[in-house]
């Protein structure tokens, strides 16, 4: 009987042993189990930073190639000292020309006068001429009836 008292309290200090065991487990397992969660909790923050420097890259990247796609349109452009001279260079030729246009519109204006007064003065020319063919043609005629008629 007491071998038999003996083993039962053997077996219960045993099973308290055990359930001890367990009680710590579970807290253990509790723990590793709080620590995977941190851990995962981190994970996710850690993946929601990296989309957004994810994001942050691809705009860079994007602003980079408009950039270069820029800087690529200018470089088939002159700068602005050179445009600037350019244009100052045009102005002058423009003004040059406007000049050379005055001049050319006065000289065309002139000889259109002139042109005027040349028809002006040859159509009083054939006008005089055939008032003198007229006379002429009067005169010999008179002449011609002076001829033909008999002096009384």
């Amino acid at each position: 009987m007491l071998s038999t008292l003996s083993q039962c309290e053997f077996s219960m200090g045993k099973t308290l042993l055990v359930y001890d065991m367990n009680l710590r487990e579970m807290e253990n397992y509790e723990k590793i189990y709080k620590e995977i969660e941190c851990s995962i909790a981190g994970a996710h923050e850690k993946i929601a930073e990296c989309k957004k420097q994810i994001l942050q890259a691809k705009r860079i990247r994007k602003n980079r190639q408009e950039y270069d796609a820029l800087a690529k349109v200018i470089q088939h452009h002159p700068d602005r000292h050179e445009t600037l001279r350019e244009l100052e260079s045009l102005g002058k030729e423009l003004e040059h020309l406007s000049h050379i246009k005055e001049s050319v519109e006065d000289k065309l204006e002139l000889r259109r006068k002139q042109f005027h007064v040349l028809l002006s003065t040859i159509h009083e020319l054939q006008q005089t001429l055939e008032n003198d063919e007229k006379l002429s043609e009067v005169e010999e005629a008179q002449e011609a009836s002076i001829e033909t008629d008999p002096k009384p």
